[in-house]
């Protein structure tokens, strides 16, 4: 058994299971709060590293390609503080998680656990129901209908559209990014055989957010929808971007790759992210 207790949160390995409970502070982002404990078995985890930073660093964990909805719905774009899978080290434990490191890898060596990709989520994904707000909607999801009501900060196009209510099985895709520069913050839903896109804070199938670096926790409803969505009809891309689309991707992309020659993103979230990018460019 090996165990790494902090105030950022509390990892366990049996060998077999990873338990990851996040920590209780104010300084703990309310995404990983809510998620709650995560229960993670071996054959779910593709490595486990220590990142090195002046004042400690972090323990990352990554998973298997389609094992979690979580990671497939963020696509790379959840980092530090609010991702569930990496625990802040401070200076004096740096030793420990080098340790920590080293005990599930070894298992991973061991037990020789494949490394493809999943044709069913492993992990559940976050629990149901599940409301939140951020920007200009209020989204709910209780397992099988995803609805948007706005708020007093929607444009006059949404409130015409109204509130918006789809079944999950209508849903061919979900999408998510966090607010970045000038760009918005989106959750938007693909309807199947849904029209042209339109700009965020113009699109009745969109919550957007320009202020909130994450959305609150805009992104577990994604995780949720994305976990009861039909991996074959959430594998097919989405429709061709609107030129307006278009130019806010472009410009996304662009910083992408300056927060990537900073180093604030690794090779692998630079990589992931980029590729969720081009995907939306049909």
């Amino acid at each position: 058994m090996a165990e790494i207790a902090l105030a950022d949160g509390v990892w366990t390995f049996d060998g077999e299971v990873l338990r990851v409970v996040p920590g209780s502070g104010r300084d703990v982002h309310e995404v990983r709060k809510v998620l709650g404990e995560l229960v993670i078995p071996l054959e779910a985890i593709a490595g486990v590293t220590f990142e090195p930073a002046r004042k400690g660093g972090h323990l990352r964990l990554r998973l298997r390609k389609g094992a979690d909805p979580l990671t497939e719905a963020v696509a790379g774009s959840l980092t530090a503080p609010a991702d569930p899978y990496r625990l802040q080290i401070p200076k004096d434990r740096v030793g420990a998680a080098e340790y920590f490191a080293d005990e599930i890898r070894d298992s991973l060596t061991v037990w020789q656990t494949a490394t493809g990709p999943f044709e069913e989520f492993l992990l559940p994904g976050p629990e149901v129901p599940i409301t939140t707000t951020a920007g200009d909607g209020t989204v709910s999801f209780d397992g099988e209908t995803v609805r948007i009501e706005w708020t007093a900060f929607a444009s006059s196009a949404k409130e015409e559209a109204g509130p918006q209510e789809w079944a999950v099985t209508d849903l061919a895709s979900v999408e998510w990014k966090p607010q970045s520069g000038m760009g918005y913050g989106v959750l938007r839903f693909h309807p199947k055989g849904e029209g042209p896109l339109r700009p965020p804070q113009k699109d009745p199938r969109c919550v957007s957010w320009g202020v909130q670096r994450f959305g609150g926790t805009t992104c577990l409803v994604a995780a949720a929808v994305q976990a009861r969505i039909p991996r074959r009809a959430a594998e097919l891309p989405p429709p061709p971007s609107s030129a307006a689309e278009t130019q806010t991707i472009l410009g996304q992309l662009s910083e992408l790759g300056e927060l990537h020659r900073q180093g604030v993103l690794t090779d692998e979230e630079f990589s992931a992210a980029k590729q969720a990018l081009l995907r939306r460019l049909g």
